[in-house]
């Protein structure tokens, strides 16, 4: 294994299905350390620096969305790991919770092996990318940290889906992005981000038909075109 291989730590109190993940990882190349509990994930934490947390919600004590939460506010490199949380709790509310509670990604139990790399491999490919904390376009501002869009200074109202989507876009401007990474990115799921991405051009083109900042490029995706 190669020593530059990402780091991830999994965090699980099910002593069979952390086995399971650290050999399966391992054996996609991975660098893998695992933990049974919150207490034990930050005391690895400590010692060791890691490009993903694999962490399951529901755990004896302090569970997976509270750990992300005291993640999120700790030390300026720790509250930047990118977190993906498995779960059995699989409704849209348990979803929106852990995405409002600084998680970047959602998987719900169980879950295909191979569907596991694939999100993990989508999270540590925008975590390499370059972020902005503010993107201008037009009149718009967006800060991707707060979730925020103004118009001329103006606290424009997003809701949280539509937060999460513009962030996802806000990320590599100019850069086409397909829906199914979308869904991925934010919590968004299959036509559910064509209503999103209607609701966000209401909100920041003038002509939401004739868009010039939020675009769609035919076979890819979509685009935010930043200035």
């Amino acid at each position: 294994m190669l020593d530059n291989a990402p780091h991830i730590l999994v965090v699980d109190d099910d002593t069979r299905l952390l086995s399971l993940l650290r050999k399966y990882l391992m054996d996609n190349k991975y660098r893998v350390s695992t933990a049974g509990s919150a207490d034990m994930a930050r005391s690895k934490m400590t010692g060791f620096d890691f490009d993903l947390i694999v962490l399951d919600r529901m755990m004896p004590g302090e569970d997976g969305l509270e750990m992300a939460k005291t993640v999120r506010s700790g030390s300026a490199f720790n509250r930047e790991i990118p977190i993906l949380m498995l779960t059995a709790m699989g409704e849209s509310g348990d979803r929106i919770d852990g995405l409002e509670g600084g998680v970047d990604d959602y998987l719900t139990k169980p879950f295909e092996p191979r569907e596991l790399l694939l999100r993990i491999d989508a999270i540590l490919r925008r975590a390499k990318i370059e972020t902005f904390e503010e993107l201008s376009f037009g009149e718009f501002t967006f800060n991707t940290e707060k979730g925020e869009l103004l118009r001329s200074g103006e606290l424009i109202n997003l809701t949280s889906g539509e937060s999460l989507l513009l962030k996802s876009l806000a990320l590599t401007p100019g850069v086409p992005i397909s829906r199914d990474n979308l869904s991925l990115t934010s919590g968004n799921q299959g036509r559910a981000v064509d209503v999103q991405i209607t609701r966000l051009r209401r909100k920041i083109e003038d002509d939401p038909k004739l868009p010039r900042y939020l675009q769609t490029v035919r076979g890819e995706g979509y685009v935010l075109w930043a200035d």
